[in-house]
């Protein structure tokens, strides 16, 4: 029979021998129950016939039992076998990391030829900058009522794990094409360097190294346009180092730079005569709503007068930021100043000029911006010359993409000549256009 059949007939019949008394415990229990009652009680087997039939039964169970033994025996022999090989799978397993939290759901991967082609096109943008002005200067005067002042087009994209390129190219109303800025910069030197090798901006104040486009004004304070080369500023092909110095109390950057000595300012004489550029930048947090940025400039190289002349500039630059959490979509403050001294080595003696100016900005509603600058600048080549100069800005932001700007703008110029004018300015740009210096 199957030894599923077997065990059962094994539990029964275990079960039937412990319920059924011995034949000598029942025949004795049956008569004196039947004399008690006085009726006879049916008759009983002989005792030898009882006996080989209780052998029997008791050989069949012992039968039984060996084979329910076997059977016990060998189930319990596979499940060793399954539990051990269990535990050897168990500890071939990789012990199992943390759970994370759901990632959030995953962009739509590029096809694969897209993606072979992104590697070697870099990121390309377009920035147009439309003035126009109204009104009267004869000191200063624009070229034209209505211009398309500048065309940006940007390249940037990562070279290697090692360096990144940067590439700006400026067409002016002429249609003449110049390289406002193209460097590679090393982001993995040792000790913490960052090397920049190209053409630059150099790292002077902080309005000598904005593009035009990021400008919060139509123009140039005064204070540029008179003692670091205006639009043109100190930019130059070089190197700039730079590199944070470790310190619990703020952020802190310095940065030395080595240039041709060929800029507005700057002319040197011979191969050997460099323009030389310090900058320490200085970066707090007040509260979770406002931060403060300090810096600290100095600039010095041949200023083309003389084989021997030189100038030497000195700058501070402050700016200060608000913006509450709570309203920071639709409110924010922004002051800023720079000061700048100029000495000037010259065959009449070492004129040292001053120029400043203040601005501040704060955002009306959620697209419109409004701001006030003052000016003051003498002049470099005579200090004894002075413009000073007021504006009063409103910006309107469409998208992210685009600004419509006015400036009124009144100064008054060494000369005496008030020019009091209406500057208005469309900007718009299209593509991937990186971050400049915050």
């Amino acid at each position: 029979m199957p030894r599923f059949m077997r065990v059962m007939a094994i539990g029964a019949a275990t079960v039937l021998l412990a319920a059924v008394p011995p034949a000598s415990a029942q025949q004795a229990g049956g008569t004196q129950a039947g004399a008690q009652a006085g009726t006879q009680a049916p008759p009983q087997p002989a005792a030898g016939q009882a006996d080989q039939s209780a052998q029997a039964l008791r050989a069949e169970l012992d039968r039984l039992r060996q084979e329910f033994d076997a059977v016990k025996q060998q189930y319990a022999d596979r499940l060793a076998a399954l539990d051990a090989k269990l535990t050897a799978m168990e500890a071939a397993k990789p012990a199992p990391t943390p759970a994370a939290a759901p990632a959030a759901p995953e962009a739509p991967v590029a096809p694969p030829s897209a993606a072979l082609s992104k590697v070697f096109n870099p990121d390309i943008a377009v920035i147009g900058d439309f003035l126009g002005a109204a009104g009267h200067n004869r000191v200063a005067p624009t070229s034209s009522a209505l211009e398309m002042h500048e065309t940006e087009l940007s390249f940037q994209a990562v070279v290697d794990p090692y360096a990144r390129a940067d590439f700006f190219l400026t067409l002016g109303p002429d249609g003449g094409i110049n390289v406002e800025e193209g460097y590679l910069t090393f982001t993995s030197l040792p000790g913490g360097f960052l090397l920049k090798v190209g053409k630059l901006h150099s790292a002077f104040g902080k309005v000598n190294q904005m593009h035009n486009h990021v400008l919060p004004w139509t123009d140039r304070p005064l204070m540029t346009e008179n003692l670091v080369g205006g639009e043109d500023g100190i930019s130059d092909a070089g190197l700039s180092v730079a590199r944070l110095i470790p310190n619990r109390f703020m952020f802190l950057e310095a940065t030395a730079e080595a240039y041709r000595g060929e800029s507005a300012i700057f002319h040197a004489p011979s191969r050997g005569d460099l323009t030389y550029v310090g900058h320490l930048r200085g970066y707090q947090d007040l509260s979770e709503a406002a931060n403060v940025d300090l810096g600290a400039s100095v600039a010095y190289g041949h200023n083309g007068f003389s084989p021997d002349s030189t100038t030497r500039l000195i700058g501070i630059d402050a700016t200060f930021r608000y913006r509450p959490l709570r309203m920071a979509l639709y409110h924010r403050f922004l002051a800023r100043t720079e000061l700048v001294w100029s000495r000037r080595s010259e065959l009449t003696g070492k004129p040292e000029s001053f120029g400043a100016y203040v601005s501040g900005e704060y955002q009306l509603a959620e697209r419109w911006f409004g701001g006030v600058r003052l000016d003051y600048a003498d002049r470099a080549t005579d200090p004894t010359l002075t413009d000073k100069g007021g504006s009063v800005i409103l910006t309107y932001w469409p998208s992210e993409f685009s600004q419509v700007r006015g400036q009124l703008r009144r100064t008054r110029y060494a000369e005496g000549v008030t020019a009091n004018e209406f500057l208005f300015q469309f900007l718009f740009s299209i593509g991937a256009h990186g971050a400049h210096p915050f």
